[in-house]
């Protein structure tokens, strides 16, 4: 069977799975189409959750980006994971005891104000729709590699399938359909990465092979990928090379901005009680960790198979005691047909500079490497593997370490699965702001039950459609507008939600005031180095560290967005009277447990 027919079964089947999950668990109503009814077992909920939250930016970015950054990219794994124990200690169960559906409208009530609620969905929609786009952008890449059709294609391939079970099911078919997901997406990812730690480690667990032995060499694993980078002419895998002050921030920024994410918070509103709602977080987080335990071993572990398919001396362990993969192998031999495959899509590209028949691989940036005294020896004119975007790593692991044809095929079927569940979250968090924030809430607050639920898969539909359009031209890299999409939530949402639950004197002009704030200076500063909507070109300021203000990265300012945001709140709010009484009440009410009067009254 080829591997074409292989892709298509396995896809297909995982596709006819989430469509048959959604026509059984089709939405009835408004509760159904919210919150599930507020019926998912914290178990289920903690395993939708984690894949509503492992998106293609966890399956099929985060892993490349370790692979070819090393320590300093483990912000991702601390930062997401943090996250959610922010979410588990200080949100998830006060808004769920809040008993709304969505983000904005605790927005609107707490600050007593129908322009917070409106600005709270403003904020809610630029954050999903910047999001959404990146996840749409990985569901064509997906498609594209592996059904061998275009990009577009792809894309609107995966438009009618979220179109089927997230408009049908709501939230009640989004659940169980992540379940299933969130099965195939961590089979996907785990399966290879137990093959490919038994090749270089001969340990059965990756989280083990990763601080294991090589066996080709009998030297530790990371001892041997570290002599083998920098024989290149890369930077150390294991050290720490970027600033310290800007890694705290980013990983904060990451913290603060998945525990203000609304398409994660929402799941929260899903289950039947308040300590449900902690509970989910913890399942959340032990879900997560089964991959993002592993993802540090996928990294390193293609980082060294694909150095060791350029220069099979690095396998036996001296990277130069063989020449460079000839270019004859690259374009006929099988093993190598991963690289012809990647090729089409252009995430991977190579040039026999010197024309020697060879691609060399190596950072022709650094003079003082190994790597360059060879280059002067052997008469090479520079770096010959031009592209390989961090994308492909993930997905192309198991062709790189030659391993069989369903396993290919089940990746593929995950990588999927984490794009598509996540877009299937936002979409949802952005139809709840539309239909029962804006047009119930604002513009027609006498709409009927069945003319919102409606509305709300009216504009899920129209949601879709508009990812589906901006991701056939995304404004940028998915890691710049999912960069964007963690500062605009941590500088916008997380602030007014903290502040919301645990102080009774914020006014509704101060959490006016502060998401203004917060979200327009974090839009400015990020926009200012990487161009207006990522538009090329149009950067006011160089996107250097020597030009960031005190060396704080555009990704990582979400940190300093929130900082302003609370300041600008409070300072407002003291300058304006204290909300109403029945306020101070409802704040109270929600952090403290039913029952608990006199516990908390002496």
């Amino acid at each position: 069977m080829s591997q074409f027919t292989l892709n298509l079964l396995v896809i297909g089947a995982s596709f006819a799975l989430y469509i048959g999950i959604a026509i059984w668990a089709r939405a009835g109503s408004t509760a159904e189409f919210y919150a599930a009814n507020r019926g998912i077992s914290p178990v289920m909920n903690g395993m939708a959750t984690a894949a509503d939250w492992m998106s293609a930016a966890s399956f099929i970015s985060m892993a490349g980006l370790i692979a070819f950054t090393g320590y300093d990219n483990s912000t991702y794994l601390m930062g997401w994971t943090g996250g959610y124990v922010l979410l588990a200690l200080l949100l998830a169960p006060y808004l769920r005891k809040f008993g709304k559906f969505t983000v904005p409208e605790f927005i609107g009530d707490r600050f007593y104000s129908r322009t917070a609620r409106i600005i709270g969905v403003i904020c809610l929609l630029i954050v999903s729709i910047t999001y959404v786009i990146g996840q749409m952008t990985g569901v064509g890449v997906t498609f594209s590699r592996y059904l061998e059709v275009s990009n577009s294609t792809g894309l609107w391939i995966g438009a009618a399938l979220v179109f089927c079970y997230a408009v049908l099911g709501g939230m009640k078919g989004i659940t169980y359909t992540q379940v299933a997901q969130y099965i195939v997406l961590i089979t996907a990812y785990t399966i290879p990465a137990i093959f490919i730690s038994l090749q270089l480690t001969g340990n059965f667990l990756p989280q083990l092979g990763l601080f294991g032995t090589h066996d080709a060499t009998g030297v530790a694993f990371l001892t041997k990928l570290n002599q083998v980078v920098t024989d290149l002419g890369f930077r150390e895998y294991t050290a720490h090379h970027n600033s310290t002050l800007d890694m705290v921030l980013f990983t904060l920024a990451l913290m603060i901005g998945t525990a203000g994410l609304p398409h994660v918070i929402i799941r929260f509103f899903t289950v039947p009680k308040v300590s449900d709602a902690r509970k989910s977080a913890g399942w959340a987080l032990v879900f997560i960790a089964l991959l993002y335990t592993v993802a540090p071993a996928v990294g390193s572990m293609a980082r060294f198979n694909l150095t060791a398919t350029m220069w099979p001396g690095a396998q036996a362990g001296d990277t130069f005691s063989e020449p460079a993969v000839s270019l004859e192998a690259i374009e006929t031999a099988p093993e190598l047909a991963w690289m012809r495959n990647w090729q089409t899509t252009g995430l991977l590209a190579w040039e026999d500079k010197n024309g020697d028949g060879r691609i060399q691989y190596y950072n022709d940036a650094n003079p003082d490497s190994p790597a360059a005294a060879i280059a002067t020896e052997r008469n090479l004119a520079g770096n010959e593997l031009t592209t390989v975007n961090n994308d492909i790593m993930v997905l192309a692991n198991p062709e790189i370490a030659n391993l069989p044809g369903w396993v290919i095929a089940v990746v593929a079927a995950g990588g999927l699965a984490a794009a598509l569940s996540t877009a299937a979250g936002l979409l949802l968090a952005i139809s709840g702001a539309v239909s029962h924030d804006l047009i119930k809430g604002t513009l027609r607050p006498d709409i009927s039950e069945k003319g919102e639920l409606m509305a709300a898969r009216i504009s899920m539909a129209v949601s879709i459609l508009v990812a589906t359009i901006l991701g056939l031209n995304p404004p940028g890299f998915a890691a710049q507008t999912v960069a964007l999409a963690f500062g605009l939530a941590a500088s916008s949402i997380f602030p007014v939600l903290m502040m919301g639950i645990f102080s009774k004197r914020v006014t509704r002009e101060g959490a006016i005031a502060g998401m203004v704030s917060g979200m327009a200076v974090t839009i400015l500063y990020i926009f200012a180095y990487k161009g207006w909507f990522f538009i090329p070109e149009t950067n006011m300021l160089p996107d250097t560290p020597d030009a960031w203000l005190f060396g704080i990265s555009p990704a990582s300012f979400g940190t300093v967005g929130a900082l302003i945001n609370f300041v600008v709140a409070y300072v407002v709010s003291q300058a304006t009277q204290r909300p109403p009484a029945h306020v101070q009440e409802l704040v109270e009410s929600i952090r403290v447990p039913r029952g608990a009067g006199d516990a908390v009254a002496h």
